[in-house]
């Protein structure tokens, strides 16, 4: 695996109530990945980003809703998530202020 596939693992993360409870409670945190990323790269990716260590990686594939406008019948993009459990003593803060 290198850098560049790394880098582009990860899109963003999910800042939602879930994630919030999931972060606190359980060291979970959540991002969008790409959709043809596997669990060791999601795992190395986060490793590398945020120099931390990962105890587990989960994924969810979220299929796109269909939505009608009008007489128009349109669909929204499906999301892969990836829900990252961090070993014991580490933490990421996307904060910083």
């Amino acid at each position: 695996m290198n850098k560049e596939r790394l880098m582009q693992t990860l899109r963003s993360p999910v800042v939602s109530e879930k994630s919030t409870i999931a972060a606190d409670t359980n060291r979970q945190f959540v991002f969008e990945v790409a959709p043809d990323s596997t669990k060791p790269e999601i795992r190395k990716a986060v490793e590398m980003m945020f120099d931390v260590e990962v105890e587990n990686v989960r994924v969810v594939n979220i299929k796109g809703k269909a939505k009608r406008t009008g007489q128009r019948l349109g669909r929204r993009n499906g999301v892969r998530k990836a829900y990252v459990r961090l070993a014991p003593g580490n933490d990421i803060d996307f904060g910083g202020a």
